[in-house]
């Protein structure tokens, strides 16, 4: 029988698609010391980032679920955990959590939540928003160590969750891939847009929480003031489709070209002008910090984890949730006719992401973590 001699972590995720807390993950995988820990993934959908870490030679499994709390599928999660003789379960978002709360704690092993992002928010009814604040508190009071990545999403936690306890553990990037430096691919040649033209840029997935329909209707009165601007949105989602539906009866179509999730994140980015992301509430957006190291002048809103990444006129445009299509068409014109504050804020924005948010210093963050539960 072979001996085990490194810490075997089971790292989950809700889905394989790329988003913020699976290029969290995808970047902790890659980075930790492997003389000591042993990564192995859950994820509870199939997509790009299991290629990525089966590329990186990450043991990876799918569970298939779309649902919190699945029972249905908390036995083959503590099976899992049996036969990957995992020491340590380190879940990353609320759906990840909910579905392998009960096995870690039925194998009695140490269970970490990552929390990018509350799963209740303001946009919500109220009911909604009870139900999903009492699952957050079960989570939260059932996991040996919470982790929030900003400062404003654990504040968040204690205004709505009494007794909440966690240590905070800022996201970081990798800056020798997200380099504004570095040599890149032109997409532009790809979509025919011209050098001179103001490329603007959304990645993220098509969901309500992202407002990638109020960014198309606030595009469009942007238009009518610069009718060459152009927009390029990547991602997927259930919004995804009314998106589509909307500009064609804007009759934008000309300007905005739709693009699936893509493994050249990079070269799109190094491509753009302007990159907005205008959510309804973020954990701390990795999105943003990627944009920000490929020094792009960003629009974003003034919600939590953006807050604290983002000074408004420093190194982007903060804007308020209130009368947000309008506030943002207005700053899609500023920044696309004032080249010298694009130009001030991509400076300042690539300063902050190097100062303050690498990905090595929130791996080593993280590895004192799970030595200190170990322990």
């Amino acid at each position: 029988m072979k001996l085990k001699t490194k810490i075997r972590i089971l790292e989950c995720i809700r889905q394989g698609q790329i988003g913020g807390g699976e290029s969290h993950l995808l970047s902790l995988a890659e980075n930790l010391d492997k003389n000591i820990f042993e990564p192995v993934v859950l994820s509870f959908t199939n997509g790009p980032m299991i290629n990525k870490l089966r590329a990186l030679g990450i043991s990876t499994h799918i569970i298939h679920t779309e649902k919190p709390f699945d029972i249905t599928k908390w036995g083959k999660v503590k099976q899992l955990m049996i036969d990957e003789r995992i020491d340590l379960v380190h879940a990353h978002g609320t759906r990840a959590n909910s579905n392998v709360f009960w096995a870690a704690k039925k194998l009695k092993l140490p269970l970490i939540y990552t929390i990018h992002g509350w799963s209740f928010h303001n946009d919500q009814n109220s009911l909604v928003k009870k139900i999903r604040i009492m699952s957050e508190k079960w989570l939260t009071e059932n996991s040996d160590i919470n982790i929030s990545v900003s400062e404003s999403n654990k504040q968040t936690g204690r205004n709505f969750i009494s007794g909440f306890k966690s240590v905070v553990v800022n996201n970081g990037i990798d800056r020798a891939k997200f380099n504004s430096e570095g040599f890149y691919e032109n997409i532009r040649t790809e979509f025919k847009i011209s050098k001179n033209t103001i490329l603007l840029i959304f990645i993220a997935r098509f969901t309500s929480h992202k407002q990638p329909l109020s960014l198309i209707k606030a595009f469009a009165l942007a238009l009518k003031q610069l009718p060459n601007l152009k927009l390029l949105m990547v991602g997927d989602g259930d919004e995804k489709a009314k998106a589509l539906q909307i500009v064609k009866e804007l009759g934008i179509e000309d300007s905005i070209i739709f693009q699936t999730f893509r493994q050249d994140v990079p070269d799109i980015l190094a491509s753009s002008d302007i990159f907005i992301l205008p959510s309804l509430w973020e954990g701390l957006p990795i999105g943003l910090l990627e944009a920000m190291s490929m020094g792009k002048a960003i629009i974003a809103t003034n919600v939590d984890g953006t807050c604290e990444i983002i000074e408004d006129q420093y190194n982007g445009i903060l804007l308020e949730l209130n009368n947000l299509n309008n506030d943002l068409a207005k700053a899609i014109v500023l920044l696309a006719t004032n080249s010298v504050l694009r130009e001030n804020l991509k400076k300042n924005a690539i300063e902050t992401v190097k100062n303050r948010f690498n990905s090595i210093t929130m791996t080593k963050e993280i590895e004192t973590i799970y030595c200190k539960l170990i322990k």
